[in-house]
């Protein structure tokens, strides 16, 4: 998404053929394989872990960190290697959003009129404001300090990372339609 915006606003003329179907599919099938890749390593290591704490998790979902709690094996490299795989999964991820983005504004704080500005601004910024919460939530939840963490901020934690993002991902892109707009102020106004 990010690239997309990147070619729609720095290289204009280019779009067509930068962003042809060829590379969408390349693109798609990048990250679908990294998002396996990412999921095999995570399925497989949960696998292959002796649980002797009993097996039941109060999440709503199996996350790493908590199956490693409840592990009887030394899980220190375990942890470390995933952290490290998917840490570097992540970065790459977000050092090229970050390269697209200082590029995106250095070319639309260029541009000389500011309904120019304006246009170029509302097309990227709902990306970077899903992906701003994607990345501060999930960084909240799983960097937190162990000696803030419960058992109750964990579960809150976890939901808000798993579904505030996707659940105001159509919301913020939407927001860009006028109708939609009127619609929203009629309701909030009466």
């Amino acid at each position: 998404m990010s690239y997309d915006c990147y070619v729609s606003i720095c290289k204009p003329l280019h779009y067509g053929t930068l962003l042809g179907s060829r590379a969408c599919a390349h693109m798609a099938a990048a990250a679908w394989a990294s998002g396996f890749l990412n999921a095999l390593l995570h399925t497989a290591n949960t696998f292959s872990l002796p649980l002797c704490h009993g097996n039941m998790l109060g999440q709503f979902f199996c996350e790493i960190p908590h199956i490693l709690k409840l592990s009887c094996s030394h899980s220190k490299l375990r942890e470390l290697g995933l952290i490290v795989l998917s840490a570097s999964l992540y970065f790459s991820c977000f050092v090229f959003i970050v390269f697209s983005y200082v590029q995106i504004f250095r070319a639309v704080l260029r541009i000389p009129s500011e309904q120019g500005r304006h246009k170029a601004f509302s097309t990227c910024l709902p990306h970077l404001a899903v992906y701003s919460l994607f990345l501060s939530t999930g960084t909240v939840a799983y960097l937190k300090p162990p000696s803030i963490s419960s058992p109750s901020l964990d579960l809150s934690l976890s939901v808000l990372y798993s579904v505030v993002p996707p659940a105001l991902n159509p919301l913020i892109y939407s927001l860009r339609n006028q109708e939609l707009k009127a619609a929203v102020s009629t309701l909030i106004t009466g």
